[in-house]
C-alpha cells in the first residue's frame, strides 16, 4: 500500500502579483512610518490585502473608514484607490498633512474625467458602483456630471447628450475591469453614440491587462486554476472570471494557504496559478507550500510579458533612506 501523493503542474503565471501603483502605495506607508514615526493614519486600505494591511498595522500604520477619525497632528495617507475631491479639500481645511498614495493610472483617469466635464460632455464612467476607485472617480466631478454603467445593457438606459451621436458624451473606465467585459460595454457605446469621446490611450491598467492575458494563455491547458487575492479586490476576481471564461470550471479565489485545504482540487493534474496586482510573493509561495501538501508537485513558469513599470513616490518622501 502506498501513500504516495498525486503528480500536480503547476503553471505558474508571469506576470502576476503586486503592480507599480501597489508598490508605491506600499512604499508611501512605509516611508511615511520611517520620516513621521507612528503611528501614521491611513483613510481606506491602502490595498485591498489584509496581509498587506496587518503587516503595515505592525509597524504603525492606521487604517481608519473616515478622515474625522484622524487626530489633527499625524499625517494621514489616501488609499491607491483614490479619494472624491471632498476629501483633501476637507484635509486642508483642518490643515492635515496628508499624502496622496493614489495610483498614477487612476489619477489619469480623474484628469479625463475633468477635462470632458470642462469640455462640456456628460462622462460616462464603466465600472462597479461601490468600488472606492468608483467612488473616488465619481467624487472628482459635480453630483449629476458622471453617469454610471457596469454591462452593456445599461447603455440603453443613457440620456442622449447634446445630440443623438454622442458628440457631447466622454466615457473613461474603472482600471481594474475585466479586459473583454469592458470591451462589450465600449462596444455598445459606440454603436449607439458613434462620435464619443474615448480615452487616447485605454483606462484599463497595464498590470490588470497583463494579468489578464497571462490568465488567457495559461488556462487552456489546465483543469484547475488558482488566483491568489483578497475577496474585496477587483482586479483579482476578474482572473477568476477570465480563467472561467478560458473554460477552466475548478477556478477559485485564495487568500492564504490554509484555504486549499478545502479547496476541491479532484481530478485536477494542470493547475494554473496567478496573483492579483494586490497580493505578495509570500502568498504565491505559501499557497506552493500548501499545495505540497497534498501533491507532487512540479512548478513550470509561464512568462508571457516582461514588466518593467516603477512609480515614484512623492517628492517629500524619495529622501527616507
Amino acid at each position: 500500500m502506498t501513500n504516495a501523493k498525486p503528480p500536480l503542474t503547476v503553471k505558474l503565471a508571469a506576470p502576476r502579483g503586486f503592480c507599480a501603483g501597489v508598490v508605491r502605495a506600499i512604499d508611501i506607508v512605509e516611508l511615511a512610518l520611517k520620516k513621521y514615526g507612528s503611528p501614521v493614519y491611513v483613510r481606506h486600505e491602502i490595498v485591498h490585502n489584509r496581509f498587506v494591511v496587518e503587516g503595515l498595522e505592525a509597524k504603525g500604520a492606521v487604517f481608519i473608514d473616515e478622515l474625522s477619525e484622524a487626530p489633527d497632528d499625524r499625517p494621514v495617507i489616501f488609499s491607491a484607490h483614490g479619494v472624491p475631491k471632498s476629501v483633501p479639500a476637507e484635509a486642508q481645511r483642518r490643515n492635515l498633512h496628508f499624502v496622496d498614495a493614489t495610483c498614477p493610472l487612476v489619477s489619469k483617469v480623474h484628469r479625463e474625467a475633468e477635462r470632458a466635464h470642462a469640455d462640456g460632455k456628460q462622462v460616462i464612467l464603466i465600472g462597479h458602483t461601490g468600488h472606492p476607485e468608483v467612488i473616488g472617480t465619481l467624487g472628482q466631478l459635480p453630483a449629476g456630471a458622471v453617469t454610471l454603467i457596469g454591462q452593456p445593457e445599461d447603455v440603453a438606459g443613457i440620456p442622449a447628450a447634446a445630440t443623438e451621436d454622442g458628440s457631447g458624451l466622454a466615457f473613461v473606465t474603472q482600471t481594474t475591469l475585466s479586459v473583454d467585459d469592458t470591451s462589450a460595454i465600449i462596444t455598445a457605446l459606440k454603436q449607439r453614440f458613434p462620435n464619443i469621446t474615448e480615452p487616447k490611450a485605454g483606462d484599463i491598467c497595464y498590470a490588470t491587462t497583463n494579468r489578464q492575458e497571462a490568465v488567457k494563455v495559461i488556462a487552456p491547458g489546465c483543469n484547475g486554476f488558482l488566483v491568489v487575492g483578497a475577496p474585496n479586490s477587483s482586479n483579482s476576481n476578474r482572473l477568476v472570471d477570465v480563467a472561467q471564461q478560458a473554460g477552466v470550471a475548478k477556478a477559485f479565489l485564495v487568500q492564504r494557504g490554509a484555504d486549499v485545504a478545502a479547496l476541491d482540487l479532484s481530478g485536477v493534474t494542470t493547475l494554473g496559478l496567478t496573483a492579483g496586482a494586490s497580493a505578495p510573493e509570500v502568498l504565491v509561495e505559501e499557497i506552493l507550500d500548501a499545495l505540497r501538501q497534498r501533491f507532487d508537485v512540479a512548478v513550470a513558469v509561464e512568462v508571457v510579458r516582461e514588466e518593467n513599470v516603477i512609480f515614484n513616490v512623492p517628492r517629500e518622501l524619495r529622501d527616507v533612506a
